[in-house]
């Protein structure tokens, strides 16, 4: 297994945080802003797992899908969502 396909996971993850970063930085608390949007995203995907009965739609939950909707939040579980019919 080549080293870059291990590595572009961890890139675009940091990616992604220091863009959440950036833009948590903009706001008057930055700190309360990162931890409401990590809340946020981490209860909607609790509430998903909590109606996949009812719903049928199931998003698993693993390292990955946790760390997008604590990072991204809701927009980070409405792409998961999508990504998930894409593929």
């Amino acid at each position: 297994m080549p080293l870059t396909d291990t590595l572009w996971p961890w890139a675009v993850g940091a990616v992604c945080l220091l863009l959440v970063l950036r833009c948590a930085a903009r706001q008057r608390h930055p700190v309360l802003a990162v931890l409401a949007g990590a809340v946020c995203g981490l209860g909607v995907l609790a509430v998903m797992a909590l109606l996949e009965p009812v719903s049928g739609i199931a998003l698993p939950l693993n390292r990955f899908t946790a760390f997008v909707a604590a990072v991204l939040g809701v927009p980070g579980v409405v792409l998961l969502l999508l990504l998930q019919l894409i593929l």
